[in-house]
């Protein structure tokens, strides 16, 4: 009874207990297997969440890794397409300027020469009207006028005569009217013309009956002189 109540008040004795405690022991390694096990398992786990970082540290290209190709820039064909149209139109544009241009300078010479042409008949037409053309009323009038269209050898030769021709043109007073039926170019060039005429000629001589009309033809030659053409020979032809 004694014993009992020297005993601590926690039932527990303070003595040793002779020889080994294997429940103790047996708890103590479940224990530690118990925990073991649990550190395994977080490991485990610690492992799987660490996996997809480290593949895809492994997915990161480094320095060495090889660099995927490139794709085609799919605007380059874009402005391939843009700059050959550019170009297309461009080229077009020209040709059809240099041609414009050249049908533009094809008709000015084709205008230029059918002027000419007609500027060649007109002063074949009026030289002939001019020289069957005669009254003796106005008779030196008549007479300046052919020489004011004239130059060349039919110049010189019809001035030497011109005296003489108005003289007898007054003293017989006779009127003369020419009228050109046909008339056109036989050959020309750059400065001259040869114009052929027809031309109907009707006069008359105070005192005297009416005579019939008289046809004539003229090769007359007209050469442009400066910006005018005149009349520089006349042939009569039958």
């Amino acid at each position: 009874m004694a014993d009992d109540a020297a005993a601590p008040e926690g039932g527990e004795s303070s003595e040793p207990v002779d020889g080994p405690v294997e429940p103790a022991s047996d708890q103590a390694d479940a224990d530690v297997k118990s925990g073991a096990k649990m550190l395994d398992e977080v490991e485990d786990a610690t492992d799987d969440e660490a996996a997809p970082d480290e593949e895809a540290e492994d997915a990161v290209p480094g320095d060495d890794a090889e660099e995927p190709a490139l794709e085609d820039d799919p605007a380059t064909p874009a402005m391939s397409h843009v700059r050959l149209a550019l170009i297309a139109g461009l080229v077009l544009v020209l040709a059809l300027g240099g041609l414009t241009g050249w049908l533009g300078f094809r008709a000015y010479q084709s205008h230029q020469v059918d002027a000419q042409r007609k500027a060649f008949l007109q002063v074949g037409r009026q030289g002939a009207m001019d020289l069957t053309t005669i009254d003796f009323q106005h008779a030196d009038d008549d007479v300046k006028r052919i020489l004011d269209s004239a130059t060349g050898t039919f110049y010189d030769d019809f001035q030497q005569r011109a005296q003489p021709f108005s003289e007898v043109v007054k003293q017989v007073r006779s009127k003369s009217v020419g009228t050109v039926t046909e008339a056109g170019l036989e050959s020309e060039s750059a400065d001259e013309a040869e114009v052929l005429v027809a031309v109907a000629v009707h006069t008359t001589i105070e005192g005297q009956p009416e005579q019939q009309p008289r046809a004539w033809r003229m090769r007359i030659l007209v050469q442009k002189v400066g910006d005018d053409t005149k009349v520089s020979n006349v042939e009569f032809v039958p």
